[in-house]
């Protein structure tokens, strides 16, 4: 007799692979204060991120090897904390200022696509794959980040709440990975007022990250994938523009191995809480095994650490810009 083993199919889902270039490049990530700034600022920002592209992409045809190197860029529009102007009357300045400055923009997001995007709660479904790291001698009385929204790279310094017999002298914070010295971090993911969630730049510009290294996943389908532009003009409203829009139709793709921002460095506390919270969430491993075994056969080194795969340039802003504080969302 013949031994027959039945399977669902459903047990079995699978995982399907985004097309992948070398580097994403994005060229901005603006705040809606900086587009009310006017076209000049918009200039000058295309303008200082000029000086560094050519930087970032002799690096990735380095990284490329033999391979025709493939980069794509890409710009966040924040209409998740604030909302300026409209879709229509925003985004042609946007391409305008960032051309004359010899620069293409092959996609466009929003951030409120990180957020929720197809009818998916990209930001939610991400916050459910994070994985603390205890603390070395760590008692468990912490509450979890799934309950408090803050999540740190070690231990904190015990509070008021800590039984006094225990606590006989204050104590520093000490980060887990500490090398020599900690370097403590606690990152506020989101808040909730009037039962509505709002999440956090930093955990938003996460998802982002995910997105753009392909990696993002729901029920082993991609998500925030781009939407061809047919070059027609664009909505007057935001929620009607795609999450993710591609203009350039000859663009390389959206994800790829590795990426590169190029922000003003009013933003690296943020970026630094972004790589804090991609170092502790549990990226879809199929997801992984894809990016892993493609990038063998290209013969393209990746890291292993997700965190890693991502790098910064930040510019120097000129002085007289004020640094504006993350916005509050409307009628706050």
């Amino acid at each position: 007799m013949t031994d027959v083993v039945f399977r669902e199919t459903s047990a079995e889902p699978r995982t399907q692979a985004v097309p992948l270039s070398h580097l994403s490049l994005e060229l901005g990530h603006l705040y809606m204060e900086d587009f009310e700034a006017g076209p000049k600022r918009l200039g000058e920002h295309f303008a200082e991120v000029r000086i560094w592209v050519e930087a970032a992409r002799a690096s990735a045809a380095r990284r490329a090897g033999q391979n025709r190197p493939r980069i794509s860029t890409c710009f966040l529009v924040d209409d998740y904390f604030s909302r300026f102007s409209t879709p229509a009357e925003l985004l042609p300045l946007i391409l305008k200022e960032a051309e004359e400055a010899g620069l293409t923009i092959d996609y466009l997001a929003r951030e409120s696509g990180c957020a929720v995007a197809d009818r998916v709660d990209l930001a939610e479904s991400v916050m459910h794959r994070l994985v603390e790291s205890p603390p070395p001698g760590s008692s468990g009385s912490r509450p979890p980040v799934s309950r408090t929204g803050w999540l740190a790279n070690g231990q904190r310094s015990p509070g008021r709440g800590a039984a006094l017999a225990e606590v006989t002298a204050w104590q520093p914070p000490q980060e887990t990975a500490a090398r020599n010295h900690s370097v403590f971090m606690d990152v506020e993911l989101w808040s909730d007022k009037d039962g509505r969630r709002l999440w956090s730049c930093p955990f938003l510009a996460a998802v982002w990250q995910l997105a753009r290294l392909g990696l993002l996943r729901h029920l082993g389908e991609p998500v925030l994938t781009p939407a061809p532009w047919d070059g027609a003009g664009f909505p007057h409203d935001w929620d009607r523009l795609p999450p993710l829009l591609q203009l350039n139709p000859d663009a390389d793709p959206f994800s790829a191995y590795r990426t590169c921002t190029l922000m003003p460095n009013r933003f690296l506390a943020v970026e630094d809480a972004v790589r804090l919270v991609l170092d502790q969430i549990d990226v879809d491993a199929r997801a992984l095994e894809q990016v892993d075994r493609r990038s063998r056969g290209e013969q393209v080194e990746v890291p292993a650490a997700v965190a890693q795969r991502a790098s910064y340039v930040f510019y120097e802003e000129p002085a007289c810009y004020e640094q504006p504080a993350e916005p509050a969302p409307e009628g706050a």
